[in-house]
């Protein structure tokens, strides 16, 4: 086992048995480094990829902000990791849509089931921002974010973070499809199939939210030519 790796599985360990928790301070790096026997920059380097993985926040200094403090942003490496390997070609996008497909046609069912106001109201507002949206950049993040809410209904955290994770390596992808030179007929069609996915969630008919979201993102990836 490399040097950080054991700090990773201290860690590891330490969050199962309860020592740490939530909200709690790693001790510093000298402390790690002398209890595991390591250097200090391999604590360092394992304190680095901590972050990179959303289990901790790091803040320089001295005062009572600084330091090493547990979180929880399971979305943080999960996106990063498969960004990077869809961008390696190590996950194909066909895979990708197929991930997306099962969690999300799964997630709008329960939405259905548990609608919550604000959340509706603000999916409301996106949707009226993207009828007035020309510019297709600007119109995909609505989307995403679109997607992310009626997603989050679903009351799931892993699958929130899973769906949130995916959320780069989608943009990739439906990004390419902006490209082609039929965008504004297409934008025009993905409008009205987010708002019959609004109206079956708000509406509770959770049978007709998985089929048209099922059929809003294969027919997109059919539609757009990279498939």
């Amino acid at each position: 086992m490399r040097t950080h790796q054991l700090v990773l599985a201290h860690v590891e360990a330490e969050l199962a048995e309860g020592r740490l928790t939530l909200g709690g301070r790693l001790p510093g790096e000298r402390a790690l480094a002398e209890q595991l026997g390591i250097s200090r920059p391999s604590v360092r380097e394992a304190i680095r990829a901590l972050e990179v993985l959303g289990v901790v926040r790091t803040a320089t200094g001295s005062g009572p902000e600084a330091g090493a403090v547990i979180v929880a942003d399971p979305a943080a490496g999960l996106g990063l990791a498969l960004r990077l390997h869809v961008a390696t070609s190590g996950v194909a996008v066909g895979d990708v849509v197929q991930l997306r497909l099962l969690l999300e046609s799964w997630a709008v069912r329960e939405a259905a089931r548990h609608p919550d106001d604000a959340v509706l109201a603000h999916a409301a507002v996106l949707l009226d921002r993207m009828d007035a949206e020309p510019d297709s950049d600007r119109f995909l993040d609505l989307d995403g974010e679109f997607h992310a809410g009626l997603v989050s209904l679903a009351g799931n955290v892993l699958i929130t973070a899973v769906m949130t994770s995916m959320r780069g390596a989608v943009r990739s992808y439906v990004g390419l499809g902006a490209r082609r030179p039929d965008w504004s007929a297409t934008a025009a069609r993905l409008r009205a199939e987010h708002r019959r996915i609004y109206d079956a969630v708000r509406e509770g008919r959770a049978d007709d939210a998985e089929r048209e979201v099922r059929a809003h993102i294969t027919g997109y990836y059919r539609d757009s030519g990279i498939g």
